[in-house]
């Protein structure tokens, strides 16, 4: 079972992001729940939202505590919440910023990681860009498939249309196709250096 844990902000697409990994991931032939953890949060306060993905039938409904990937939406949460609580030593960490892991100051702490297991990718300029709104969640879903490789940009376009009509599921997909092909040539660069 891969478990991911998504960390942002109300009003940032926290649930419905985690909500169209379940659904790519579904459509990817895999087993998925997605369920967020908060309460009457307004826009703007810490929201927590979860995704599991198996080959077999997911039977666990409690909250993840040791999460295979975490997905941080809002980097000012970096220093307010301990989003990578008990995140797995080969874990991956995705952060949507366009500054580097030693420019958020976890330089050290990452040290502990995989490098090809850490990315940040500039998700709220994406979004900006292609549908007007900085809402991070779909690039990053983008992102995350290109990074992990469970889920497809097939089946990510696809979660889009069933959630999104219109001009909105255009922008979106344009976004999670622009921050997945930064991720496969960052990636493929990143290769042909080791």
């Amino acid at each position: 079972m891969f478990q991911v844990r998504i960390h942002g902000r109300g009003g940032q697409g926290v649930v419905t992001g985690a909500e169209m990994m379940s659904i790519a991931a579904f459509l990817g032939g895999r087993h998925a729940q997605a369920f967020p953890s908060f309460g009457s949060e307004r826009t703007g306060a810490p929201v927590v939202a979860f995704c599991r993905m198996d080959e077999r039938e997911i039977r666990l409904r409690e909250p993840i505590m040791q999460p295979d990937a975490i997905i941080i939406q809002d980097p000012t949460l970096l220093h307010q919440v301990d989003v990578f609580s008990g995140l797995k030593k080969d874990g991956y960490i995705l952060i949507n910023t366009s500054r580097s892991f030693t420019e958020l100051g976890l330089g050290e702490f990452v040290k502990a990681f995989k490098p090809e297991h850490l990315l940040t990718v500039p998700a709220s300029e994406l979004a900006m860009n292609h549908v007007g709104r900085a809402v991070p969640n779909v690039p990053l879903l983008g992102a995350f498939a290109a990074l992990c490789g469970l889920i497809s940009l097939e089946a990510v376009q696809s979660a889009i249309d069933q959630k999104f009509k219109g001009a909105v599921a255009l922008g979106n997909k344009a976004a999670a196709e622009q921050a997945y092909n930064t991720v496969m040539q960052h990636t493929a660069k990143e290769s042909q250096h080791a």
